[in-house]
């Protein structure tokens, strides 16, 4: 049977203070001044109705559908399914989402906003009538203002179904199934977390900072210094995030608090860089004591872990936190107690898959690089077999140190990565200087001798990025894997494409030409190394995309961190799920027939094993 299209909006109570500008969804739609004024809902193409009254009243109207064989749409559907879900019980068979589907097609080109959208699309105008109901509960609206209130609700579901029509032609069943499992992880959350253990862990985090900032020898002085506190990252092995200066055009550091690349530090794994960072904002907590007191206020209201992402965020379609969600499961520490205190419901167990090396051999198979595929799929270990050709060692002699070494270059010179940067890297991570004339040679055999095919493939990207510049058309990688399409950017094998908005030429302050695009707040560059990694990261989306539609039909995904998939099962079904996972993550996509997949797969209790 197939499912029948259910569109629907929810108008609910708002205020200056109590809105979803303030409060995570989460927030908002469990807090205490939470109220559902009405809905419209729209069955297929019949004309959408409009219902308000008590929340018995709308619990009744909203049984009468079959929800079984249903397939829900919604602007934001995250928002509308986690009030059916928390307050009315109620789960849809599929969930379908129209804002994500605009993310995935016009990147930052058009807006996220229904408002937006359908003046992009000239589908009509979003009415202004919520303006009118702020602070207002349902007790506060005259019958009038009501009735208007509803044909503004009716407005909006009348225009997210044509949204809808006009996006569809641009999604495979896949995406669309990646878009539903998303919102799932989400609405239907089945991971839970030990409250006393978040409590315990909690308090760890804030002697250790206190501690932390006790060691520090600096002043506030030094830490808001820009070349000292540049200084203080790379003594804890972190490369100072940059930015291209809106007044002198010249790379500058990017350390200002409206910087992305400086809020990120914040979500880094190291609590001193944490405790650094969070000194220069002025920020009072690190993130690990933010997000264990958020993870505690979350159990405390449903017991359960909803886990907030958006599909296709990034240019590269990876998944990352919700906006504004204030939950970001993609950044938690290995090592961190929250994946310890994180546990599946008794009975059940976590089955987590996690695709091994993926960006390293999604990167060899676009170059090419035959010869190093087919030893890493004999099981080959590429990081000491690049060791022993570059310090003439025998492959079996090769010690943790120079594995190391050949890790790191393997990882950041495959996109490019200079000398310098690869002789910090080494130094951060295990305290030896090789010295810059050493690293220049290691660069100089990855590029000449070990992997040419890689710097081929840089060449490649160059001539892709001209080609989107001047709207020109062209083939990219290995086998002709991907289209270069003009300014609508690099289409991959699930059928989106990867943009990059008012992509132009301007001179640099070396006096050579730079290719630059918009993001949402500024400017970057685009070279080939850069777009390299870009690509190779899209395209380990397709292949995980992929492998998780294909397990979301024996298993219910609870989670997804980066290359790593995680089901809660029942015990005794843990290795038949865990020998499933694994089949179907190494089952190798026919766009990309040669590349060897691997997993390391774990089974327990908890999100950390």
């Amino acid at each position: 049977m197939a499912l029948q299209i259910c569109t629907l909006d929810f108008e609910s109570f708002y205020s200056s203070t109590y809105s979803l500008s303030k409060l995570t969804t989460e927030e908002y739609v469990m807090g205490d001044e939470f109220e559902a004024i009405g809905f419209s809902i729209k069955l297929g193409t019949h004309p959408t109705e409009w219902f308000s009254g008590s929340r018995e009243y709308l619990q009744d109207i909203l049984d009468r559908f079959d929800w079984d064989n249903i397939a829900l749409v919604c602007h934001n559907t995250f928002f509308d399914a986690t009030i059916l879900s928390f307050h009315f019980g109620i789960y849809a068979a599929k969930y379908i989402d129209t804002l994500s589907m605009a993310r995935a097609v016009h990147g930052i080109d058009v807006g996220g906003s229904l408002a937006k959208l359908v003046l992009h699309y000239g589908l009509g105008e979003k009415g202004t009538e919520i303006i009118n109901a702020l602070g207002k509960h349902r007790k506060d609206f005259s019958w009038f203002e009501l009735e208007r209130y509803g044909a503004y609700c009716i407005n909006d579901t009348e225009l997210t179904y044509g949204l809808l029509m006009k996006l569809l032609p641009h999604f495979t069943i896949i995406e669309m199934s990646l878009i539903d499992i998303t919102i799932k992880m989400a609405v239907q959350p089945v991971l839970e977390a030990d409250y006393e253990m978040l409590e315990e862990h909690l308090i760890e985090v804030k002697l250790a900072k206190q501690e932390l900032l006790d060691r520090i020898v600096v002043d506030k002085k030094e830490i808001m210094s820009n070349n000292k506190f540049a200084k203080l990252l790379e003594d804890c092995g972190v490369e100072p995030p940059m930015k291209v200066s809106p007044t002198t055009g010249k790379m500058t550091y990017a350390f200002a608090k409206t910087d992305d690349g400086l809020k990120d530090l914040l979500e880094h794994e190291n609590l001193m860089v944490q405790t650094l960072v969070a000194v220069r904002l002025g920020v009072k907590s690190s993130i690990e004591e933010t997000r264990t007191e958020r993870l505690m206020g979350i159990i405390a209201r449903l017991g359960v872990l909803p886990v907030p992402l958006n599909y296709y965020s990034a240019a590269t379609g990876r998944w990352a936190a919700g906006g504004g969600q204030k939950v970001n499961f993609q950044n938690f520490p290995r090592k961190s107690k929250i994946k310890e205190a994180i546990h599946a419901p008794k009975g059940y167990v976590i089955v987590g898959s996690d695709l091994s090396n993926i960006e390293l051999r999604v990167g060899l198979c676009l170059a090419g690089a035959h010869a190093k595929l087919k030893l890493l799929g004999a099981g080959f270990d590429l990081y000491k077999d690049f060791a022993s050709n570059v310090f003439d060692i025998h492959y079996e002699a090769i010690d943790a140190d120079h594995r190391f070494i050949g890790k790191t270059s393997q990882l950041s010179l495959i996109f490019g990565v200079g000398a310098l940067k690869l002789q910090r890297a080494i130094k951060a991570g295990i305290g030896i200087d090789i010295g810059f004339e050493e690293a220049c040679r290691i660069v100089e055999v990855y590029r000449e001798e070990e992997y040419p095919e890689v710097k081929a493939a840089w060449k490649e990207c160059g001539r892709a990025i001209k080609q989107m510049t001047n709207d020109q058309h062209g083939i990219l990688g290995y086998n002709d894997l991907l289209t270069v399409e003009g300014k609508a950017g690099i289409r991959f094998p699930s059928g989106l494409y990867m943009k990059y908005p008012q992509l132009h030429v301007e001179k640099g302050t070396n006096g050579y030409d730079e290719h630059k695009y918009k993001l949402r707040n500024g400017w970057d560059k685009l070279y080939p190394g850069k777009l390299f990694n870009n690509v190779v990261q899209g395209l380990a989306r397709c292949i995980m995309g992929e492998a998780m539609v294909r397990i979301s039909k024996q298993r219910d995904i609870a989670l997804t961190i980066h290359d790593a998939v995680y089901c809660v099962v029942p015990e005794a079904e843990a290795q038949e799920a865990s020998d499933f996972m694994t089949q179907e993550m190494t089952r190798t996509p026919i766009w990309m027939p040669d590349i060897p997949l691997a997993v390391e797969n774990h089974i327990g209790y908890t999100l950390a094993g």
